[in-house]
């Protein structure tokens, strides 16, 4: 009889060992076995270990959350060796919900190994690990289990806090203050002294760059600080030293030894800063204090990170001055418009495109530093930048044309060309506003001359286009246009490189007829350039007549006719 066929096997078959991974749970390190291990077994000694300190009257059971808790606790406690209960308590819907993951617990606690367990993973309260046993709430069984840590220990009150309950924890004790904030002494003098920044002094303290004379009289400063103000503690802070701590925020630092963590609750904070140039005695607008309190509440609760503190509280109170003008974080009157401008970083011909622009604008206006301009409803001018070239990049799209009317006297047609093309180019606005003063006025110089270059016979039209090339660009740039030139022009071209003394290195370039002619037409050319010289370069006016007879000897020199009379 035929043998049957050999078994096969294939990857993926049933009866492969597959490895499966569980989310949030982990096999324990022998560290965290030891540390639960012990934190177990001193739970079962004592199951009220975890227990605040009531620094309160508390009421009955029935209507106080915390009394009823503390009597459900010393239930289960009494029942702590009785596995059976323990199993049937931390799975029951109904009752006390800290007790029940106190039973969960309590029955980890007898467990022979701990080998598996639960990962809690809170972006405020950091990472830690538990035994889940039953249906208790996870916070909670972490905070009984993690009963030392002064922080995590917090989280089995948080249903009681949300019923208006006070907790403070710190190493050296653990307080429930009831319905009223008190934070003990000894609390607050941890937490600062275990704070993410360092501080000086006791009864008064001040982060660098402070001093205690300054923290102690509530001295304002130009940068600003923050005082932070308990029963018996004032603390001073820079925005610079808040501004470090993006990996372990201040605020929370002290605020989650606490439950809830509302620092607000137990202390006061004030911004000891006014805008440079506002007067000593004048208040700052009310509407700003307002606004100011809500950014220092938010803070103070977690929901504003330290380093965005000192720039929201500067802006609460920037953002409520109606008069004047702002630069940055400095303020000028309304009659010290000079003084704003001459304030700003640029040159005095950015300084001028603006003083165009304010002429300009109906009302208040606000440039954001990202360039978003928004109106105000009040009068002031408020630039976040304290340099000209954002806020004229901002600014210029709508109120360009505006300034190349005003300061350079352009037609709207030749306006429209230099405004679209800075608008696209972005080109430094001191560099492009020089050049284009420099480009007009150079045009406007050359409006003295008494012909149109278009209209004189040649060659005297290219001799007028070199006196024209020269005043815009130079001597040098008319070079090559001689070297160019053809004919008459070529002759034209080899006298005026005779009279700038240029003709060393390109005599060859000549044929000997147009040196021959250049050669002849060389003092009328030279008094051409003179009395242009004079008239273009010289602001001599009356260097005109000076030059109509230069360019009447020239033609005469050249024989050309058809020079028109002006």
């Amino acid at each position: 009889m035929a043998a049957g066929p050999a078994e096969v096997s294939f990857p993926g078959d049933k009866n492969r060992k597959k490895r499966i991974r569980m989310r949030g749970i982990k096999k324990a390190s022998k560290e965290i076995q030891q540390r639960l291990d012990r934190n177990l077994e001193a739970l079962l000694d004592d199951p009220e270990i975890f227990l605040p300190e009531i620094r309160a009257e508390l009421g009955k059971p029935r209507k106080d959350a915390v009394a009823a808790t503390l009597k459900e606790v010393d239930s289960v406690s009494q029942k702590r060796h009785d596995r059976r209960w323990l199993t049937k308590r931390m799975t029951k819907r109904r009752g006390d919900l800290v007790c029940r993951s106190l039973a969960g617990s309590l029955l980890a606690a007898g467990d022979a190994n701990i080998s598996t367990v639960s990962v809690y993973n809170s972006p405020i309260y950091g990472t830690t690990s538990y035994v889940r046993r039953g249906n208790g709430k996870q916070s909670h069984m972490v905070g009984i289990q993690n009963f030392t840590n002064p922080r995590m220990r917090l989280l089995v009150w948080d249903d009681h806090a949300k019923a208006g309950n006070w907790f403070f924890s710190w190493h050296g004790g653990f307080v429930c203050s009831g319905k009223e904030p008190k934070a003990p002494a000894e609390w607050v003098d941890e937490c600062l002294n275990s704070a993410s920044i360092d501080l000086s002094g006791d009864d008064v303290r001040w982060s660098r760059g402070l001093e205690k004379e300054v923290v102690e009289s509530a001295r304002i400063t130009d940068s600003g600080w923050v005082r932070l103000s308990f029963d018996e503690v004032v603390v001073g802070i820079t925005g610079s030293a808040l501004a470090k701590t993006a990996e372990d925020p201040f605020i929370a630092s002290v605020a989650l030894g606490m439950m809830p963590p509302k620092l607000s609750a137990v202390a006061r904070a004030e911004w000891m800063w006014r805008p440079q140039g506002w007067p000593d005695e004048m208040a700052l607008p009310e509407e700003g204090g307002e606004k100011l309190d809500e950014v220092l509440l938010a803070w103070m609760n977690l929901a504003l990170p330290d380093d965005k503190l000192a720039r929201a509280c500067k802006d609460s109170i920037l953002g409520s001055i109606e008069e004047g003008y702002i630069a940055g974080s400095h303020w000028f009157a309304p009659d010290a418009r000079s003084d704003f401008l001459g304030h700003l970083q640029g040159g005095d011909v950015e300084r001028e495109a603006l003083a165009v622009i304010l002429d300009s604008l109906d009302g208040g206006a606000r440039v954001r530093s990202d360039g978003v301009i928004l109106d105000m409803e009040n009068e002031v001018i408020r630039f976040e930048d304290s340099a000209c070239h954002p806020v004229l990049v901002a600014l210029w799209p709508e109120h360009g044309m505006e300034v190349l009317e005003s300061m350079f006297g352009l037609t709207e047609s030749e306006a429209e060309s230099v405004h679209q093309r800075q608008t696209r180019r972005k080109q430094g606005f001191g560099a492009f506003l020089r050049e284009l003063r420099a480009s007009v006025s150079t045009a406007q110089r050359l409006q003295r001359l008494p012909w149109q270059n278009e209209l004189l016979p040649s060659p005297l039209a290219f001799a007028d286009a070199l006196v024209r090339k020269a005043t815009e660009d130079g001597i040098s740039s008319t070079v090559a246009l001689c070297r160019k030139a053809k004919k008459l022009d070529a002759a034209m071209g080899w006298a005026w490189l005779v009279v700038h003394d240029r003709t060393e290195s390109d005599s060859w370039r000549f044929d000997q007829a147009s040196r021959d002619k250049g050669g002849d037409w060389t003092p009328a050319l030279a008094a051409l350039w003179k009395a242009a010289d004079a008239l273009l370069l010289k602001d001599d006016l009356d260097a005109k007549s000076s030059y109509v007879e230069a360019m009447k000897q020239l033609a005469e020199a050249s024989g050309t006719s058809g020079l028109a009379a002006v």
